[in-house]
């Protein structure tokens, strides 16, 4: 149960709170582990490992806002970019495990420490799951002059010509990097991967004709599909998107089993009591169930995905090793 840090502790929780603090100096060497009777006192800060400005950050700031209404607190966001997002990353595996320090993490999370050994952090045993936040699927794009209308049309044509289409990322190691790379070892084809830094500049090179595909996510390639300059082959999720109903799923481009989202959640550092943890998933599930939330998942083409933290950490630990696979059967050696 949920108690707001304003509220005054009852006489058993402030003599609970007392003996607590009583043991604690008799023994200083042990750590006294923060109430959640009392979480938060003071700022909780939420770590972004990008920049200003991009969808991750933008996804943190509206969760900080939302969570400080829920839990009566101030939860403020701490862009700390760089290294594909391993530095900020670093910097919350290593903070203190008391609930005041939290990392907005989306698919980088998980595929970075897949692919990258420079990444330097452990995503299942450096972290504590708190809770989903929402999901999304990419959208497959291809140049307008690409001589295929969708996913089957674009194997074959790989296939025939292996190594002459050239696709573009946001960058090695990210999502739209190894969603290629699954593609090449379900389907036995060879795409030319050329890494930009985001996938605007890889969408303007598309539409100016230098390459011939990438994936993103749809908000950030809905208005060059909507106006013609690109087209889309598949959403790389098992269901279509309502964002694009009629984009197909990759099960219906015959590509079953390429299930491929971009997710937000935030995570803890490993260690974070139990009864935090718990105090800040019950306050997300009341966030992504706002209608105003829910409207602005609509406009960004997520959906809510409400859940404990153990099934967080499920599918943290599937999407990981699903990526270790990948590069393991991929050979990728990525620096």
């Amino acid at each position: 149960m949920h108690v707001k840090s304003t509220g005054t502790p009852s006489r058993r929780q402030a003599l609970l709170l007392s003996a607590a603090g009583a043991a604690s100096l008799m023994s200083p060497g042990v750590w006294a582990q923060p109430s959640a009777a009392v979480y938060p006192e003071r700022a909780v800060k939420i770590v972004v490992p990008f920049a200003p400005g991009a969808g991750t950050d933008a996804m943190a700031r509206l969760v900080a806002q939302k969570l400080g209404e829920v839990m009566n607190a101030s939860f403020v966001v701490d862009n700390k970019a760089g290294a594909s997002g391993a530095i900020g990353t670093q910097y919350v595996a290593q903070a203190p495990a008391d609930g005041y320090t939290l990392l907005l993490v989306a698919s980088p999370f998980t595929t970075v420490a897949a692919s990258l050994p420079s990444a330097n952090y452990d995503p299942l045993r450096q972290f504590t799951p708190v809770g989903m936040i929402a999901s999304g699927p990419l959208v497959w794009a291809a140049s307008t002059k690409l001589p295929a209308n969708n996913m089957k049309e674009l194997v074959s044509l790989a296939r025939k010509q292996p190594g002459v289409l050239n696709y573009g990322s946001a960058g090695a190691g990210g999502v739209n990097h190894l969603v290629l790379e699954l593609l090449k070892a379900r389907t036995g084809t060879f795409i030319t991967h050329i890494p930009y830094r985001g996938v605007a500049p890889a969408t303007m090179d598309m539409i100016g004709g230098q390459i011939q595909l990438i994936t993103g996510t749809i908000p950030a390639l809905l208005p060059f599909i909507k106006n013609g300059s690109i087209k889309p082959l598949a959403v790389t999720s098992a269901k279509r998107s309502r964002a694009l109903p009629d984009v197909p799923s990759m099960a219906e481009a015959g590509l079953a089993g390429i299930d491929v989202v971009n997710y937000f959640a935030l995570m803890a550092p490993a260690g974070t009591p139990a009864a935090i943890v718990s105090a800040l998933n019950e306050a997300i599930n009341k966030v992504v169930s706002m209608p105003d939330v829910v409207a602005r998942f609509k406009a960004d083409a997520v959906e809510a995905a409400p859940g404990s933290p153990a099934l967080l950490g499920h599918f943290i630990e599937a999407d990981y090793r699903a990526w270790r696979n990948v590069v393991k059967t991929q050979n990728l050696k990525i620096d």
